[in-house]
Parts: structure tokens; sequence; C-alpha cells
């Protein structure tokens, strides 16, 4: 009871703890993609005079429609920070020593998530059909708005369709422009008019739908090519007309009005409706589509089998077609090279000109009719793409918990730095990797479900990995373990580092170690004798190599062990010569079952012992050298026993 007492404080502490984490976590993660949002799409709302409610709202719908997006990240990076600041500050070292396991201290998070997740399924499937038409329908209401009128000075405006202006100069108090040329091309280019005026007022109609020019002091100019369009421009004279005026006002059609696109557009279009449906609508939606391809199919195979190959069978009688076939079919095959031979040219050039042009007729068919598929194909995919993004969100927050807890337990970082740039690695990889999935369903290339969930399957090994690796206390983020195995990989060799202690509790017995140095001179140089160079067979069967190698470093680093207590220098920095040994590289104990089918599995078994021949030349290596400072160091012991008996 006092033990479950105490999981229940724990459960209630973590919640507490991660709760908040992943609220900040989720704010920070959706005002970055919010941010990367306005940074798409800046271009077109900056400029149109847009009012504050429009983009208030615009940014409501961006919020809510990528949710989806930072909901994963926000997981990832609350775990990630949660579990790295236990980590950091010990206390899950403590509830490890309270003989809870780091699983059964993430059960409430994985409740959490798990309902987390449910509600994004839902959220995905209910009220996403319901945002995205209204995100879309007025992002593309922005795209279509005119931009702001704000004509510079001294630059040449081309946003009025059919005409450019250029201002020379221009009061921003009273809003007069000064030096003012109208080129109206409205009527095409031969039916051009020019307006230059000394000043000019313009303002904007009541119903925002034309601009209104009043020009003081001007002249106009304009072509008489009415009705001749066709007049050669580089040969003949162009006939003009020049009127001088004091006031002059012109009425140039300018839409200013933010005109909203209905919801409706996109939901009845079949190529964007795929939006505003859920999973349900989405399936009836996708199995009426495959119908009528299937129909299409059955359809276009029937014409290509009675019009394009056996046409001339139409020719036949409704009530002897299936005799004259069956006839035909008995009769011996012609020889349709001679029969086209014995023509004449001209019959000849008819019979390809005739085969050419229905040949392209039933080309140009058949290309409308795919174009008509491939269409619905691609809608089709759109449609499946977003039957599945309803639930790999969903997935996609499971796996980032399970990625971002144990590696935050292992890593031990908390706080902001880390946790944030491990976040961002993993979710580009995450993000590229469904960006690829996307595009080759998008595109046909791959199934559906496998574009969709492509991220997932390559994602969720990774979640399974840490999670065991966290479980089982690895140390998988320690630099001590990849120098080591790449010092392995690579044949980089270990030094040994002994000092001189300040305290020796047992001085070693220089004349035991004498013995000992003797009994591993002799081992070694049996081991050398004997297995100087290793065979085929010996390397797959004996088991005596790898005891007496074991025998040898066992003893070898026992009489070191004993050494590194001597106060002289010299034995000391002989002990730090030793080599260590490294051992012999096998996929399977020699001598078990599976080491003698390698055996002889001959190709397989010999790129193996090839493999294993650079450990082999190394250990031998080492081993000549062990004996050359053993006799050294007996030397070096013999002189110091012979000072002591002196």
């Amino acid at each position: 009871m006092r033990k479950n007492f105490h999981i229940k404080k724990l459960y209630a502490y973590l919640l507490k703890t991660y709760i908040p984490l992943f609220l900040m976590t989720f704010a920070i993660c959706l005002f970055l993609v919010l941010m990367q949002f306005l940074w798409k799409y800046v271009e077109d709302m900056v400029g149109k005079g847009l009012g504050l409610n429009v983009l208030g709202e615009m940014f409501l719908y961006a919020a809510l429609q990528l949710i989806p997006m930072a909901l994963p990240l926000s997981i990832l990076l609350a775990s990630l920070m949660m579990f790295g600041n236990l980590g950091e500050n010990l206390e899950l070292l403590a509830i490890k020593s309270a003989g809870i396991s780091l699983i059964k201290a993430m059960v409430p998070l994985i409740v959490l998530i798990v309902l987390i997740s449910i509600g994004t399924f839902f959220f995905q499937n209910n009220a996403m059909p319901k945002i995205q038409p209204k995100f879309y329908s007025l992002l593309i209401s922005i795209r279509q708005k005119s931009p702001e009128l704000d004509i510079p000075e001294g630059v040449f405006y081309k946003e009025i369709e059919g005409y450019n202006l250029y201002v020379d100069k221009k009061n921003r108090n009273t809003g007069m422009l000064y030096g003012v040329s109208i080129y109206d091309v409205s009527s095409g280019f031969q039916n051009m008019a020019v307006i230059i005026c000394d000043s000019a007022e313009m303002r904007m109609s009541e119903d925002k739908l034309s601009l209104v020019f009043t020009m003081h002091s001007g002249q106009q100019f304009a072509n008489f090519t009415q009705g001749t369009e066709n007049m050669k421009l580089s040969t003949e004279f162009i006939p003009f007309s020049r009127e001088s005026f004091v006031t002059k006002t012109m009425t140039i059609p300018y839409d200013d009005n933010f005109n909203r696109m209905e919801e409706s557009v996109l939901q009845e279009s079949s190529s964007s409706n795929y939006v505003s449906k859920n999973i349900a609508q989405l399936r009836v939606s996708i199995d009426s589509m495959e119908q009528f391809i299937d129909s299409v199919n059955i359809s276009d195979r029937k014409i290509m089998k009675q019009y394009t190959y056996l046409s001339f069978r139409n020719s036949y009688p409704q009530e002897a077609k299936d005799s004259l076939i069956e006839a035909g079919i008995a009769l011996p095959r012609p020889d349709m090279d001679s029969i086209f031979a014995a023509k004449e040219i001209q019959q000849q050039a008819s019979i390809l000109q005739s085969a050419f042009t229905k040949a392209e007729n039933n080309g140009n068919d058949y290309l409308f009719r795919s174009m008509s598929k491939t269409t619905t194909q691609r809608n089709i995919n759109r449609q499946w793409i977003e039957w599945h993004t309803k639930f790999t969100v969903s997935f996609a927050c499971l796996i980032f918990f399970f990625i971002g807890a144990p590696l935050g337990s292992i890593v031990r970082k908390g706080g902001l730095g880390t946790p944030i740039v491990i976040s961002v690695i993993l979710f580009i990889i995450y993000y590229i990797l469904n960006n690829v999935g996307y595009k080759m369903a998008r595109d046909g290339v791959w199934d559906h479900w496998i574009g969709m969930w492509f991220s997932s399957m390559i994602l969720l090994p990774l979640g399974i990995f840490l999670t065991y690796k966290a479980m089982t206390d690895s140390v998988i983020m320690s630099t001590d373990t990849y120098v080591g195995f790449f010092r392995k990989l690579f044949f980089i060799r270990e030094k040994r580092n002994y000092t001189i202690k300040d305290v020796v509790i047992e001085e070693p017995d220089y004349a035991e170690i004498l013995k000992l140095t003797d009994k591993l001179t002799s081992e070694v140089s049996a081991h050398l004798q004997q297995y100087a160079r290793i065979g085929y067979k010996t390397y797959w069967t004996d088991t005596g190599y790898d005891q007496q190698l074991t025998s040898v470093k066992t003893k070898m680093e026992h009489i070191l062990n004993r050494l590194s207590n001597s106060r002289k220098p010299a034995i000391i920095e002989k002990a730090k010569e030793y080599p260590v040994l490294i051992n012999y590289v096998r996929p399977f104990k020699a001598g078990t079952t599976p080491a003698r089918l390698f055996m002889y599995v001959f190709p397989v078994g010999g790129i193996l012992k090839l493999l294993a021949l650079p450990f082999e030349k190394r250990i031998n290596r080492d081993l000549r050298e062990i004996l050359k400072l053993n006799t050294e160091l007996t030397r070096i012991l013999n002189g110091r026993q012979n000072k002591i008996a002196v």
C-alpha cells in the first residue's frame, strides 16, 4: 500500500512537471511554424491594404491549420527537456533506486500522450475539414486582391492592368502628382494613347471599382489605327490625333475591393475538395473515382479491340460475324509484306497515309482519354494522402514521445540548449522523410500507404531502440564508448597510464614478479610457436587459441597491476610500454555449430577468415613485443635484486 502511494505521488509529480513544459513548448513551436508560414506568404499579404480583421482571421486559421505540424515537435521537445532535467538533477537515478523502472515511471505520460494522439485524430477528422476550406479560400482571396495603390516617384508603375504611369514628383501631404505621363495600352498597342500633364489628382471612386484622374495643363496623343490591325508599321505612316486640355478627367478600371471567395468553390471542386472531407467522405469519394476509372478502362479495352486493330470486322453482317471470324482464324495467315509489295507505288503510299492518319487519330483519342484518367488518379492519390494524414500525425506524436523521453534520460541534459538542438535535428529528418513520402505518393511512384507511413516506418525502430537502451542504462551517448569503438575499428593503440603513487599500501614483491614474468614468457612463446599461422580449419574449430590468449592477457595484467605500485621510475616507464592486447575477431565462437556451418560454406567462410588477418597479425606482433619487454623488465628487476643483495 505504501509503495502504491509513493507511485501515485510520483505520477502526479511527473504530470505536474510535464504538462506546463508541453504547453510552453507547444506555444513556442506553433509560433515558429506560424512565422515560417508568414515568411512563405508575406509577399501575398504586404502592400494590399488588408484590414486587421482580415489579417487576424488569416493568422487564426493558419495557426489552427498548423497545429498538426507543431504538435509532434512540441511533444519531442517537452519529453527531452523533462527527462533531461530529471537525469541532470539525479531525480531519475532516485526513481530507479526506489525500484521503479523507466517504463513504469513513464506510464502516466504514455497515457497522456495517447489521449493527446486520440484528440489529434478527432481534430484532424472533424475540425480540419472545416478549417482548411476557410483557410485556403481566404488565402486565395488575399492573393487575388489588388495591391494598394502607391505610385512611386521616378519609376514606371505597371500594377494597373493596361496602363503604365510615370510620376516625376508627388506631394505627400496634398496627394498632388507632378510631371505625370499615362500610357494607355488597354485597347492594344496599335491603339495606344499617351497623356502628358503638368499635374494631376488621383482618387478612388465610391464603389472602389475605378480610379479617377483629374489632370491639369496637358496633352493627349492617340493613334488613328482603328480597323487597321494588319498595317505594316515599318513601311507606312501612322496618323495620330493631338488634344490639348486645361483640365481633363479620366476614369481607369481598378478594383480595390476585397472580394472574398466562397468556401463552396473549394468544396465543389473535384481537384481540391479533399481538404473539406472527413474519413468517411474521403472513402466514399475514393470508391466512386476508382469505379469511374474501372469503367473507363473497360470501355477503352472494348474500343481498342473493336475499332483499333480489327476494325474491318465491323463491316461483317451481324448474323454471320462469329462464323466469319472463326473461318478467318482457321485460314492460313497471309504474307502481308508480299501483298503490300505487289501493290503499285501510288496504292502503297495511299495505304501508308491511311494507316498513319488512323494511327494518329487513335493516338489523339486515347491521349485525351488518358489525360482524364491521369487527372482522376491524381485526385485519388490526393484523397488517399488526406485519409492517411489523419492517422499519421497522431502516430507521429507517439513516436516522438518514445524518442524524446528515452533520449532525454540517456543524454541527461535539461534546459533549452541541448534539447532544442536534438529536437530540431530529429524534426528536420522527420520533415524531409515525410515530404519525400508525400511527393512519392502524390505522383504515384509509391503506393499511398507506403509514402504516407514512410517517415513513421523509419522513426519507429529508432524509438524502440532508444527506449530499450534507456531501460538498460545504455552508454549509447557516452563519448568514451565511441572513442573505444573507433580505436578498435582503425587499430588505434590504447596507451597505459601509470604514475608513481604518493601512497602505496603494498610494495610489489619483485622476486615473485620475476617468477610470474618467466611463466608469462614461456606461455607467450608456446602460443606463438603453436599459432604463428592460423589455418582455415583452426580458425573455425580450435578453441585453444582464445583460451590461451585470454590466459596471456590475464597474467600480463596481473603483473602490470602489481608493478603499478612500484616507486621506481624505470619500472613504471617499462610497464607503460606493454601493449593492450585486443580480442581475436570471429563472427561465432570457434567450435560451435554456426562456426562449423560457416566453415563449410567456403566462399563466405574464406572471406571472413581474410577479414580476420589484420587482427591476427597485430596480436602476433604484440606478443613478440611482450617477449621483448619481459626480457628488459627481467634485466631491470635482476639488477635491483643484485643491489639489494649487496
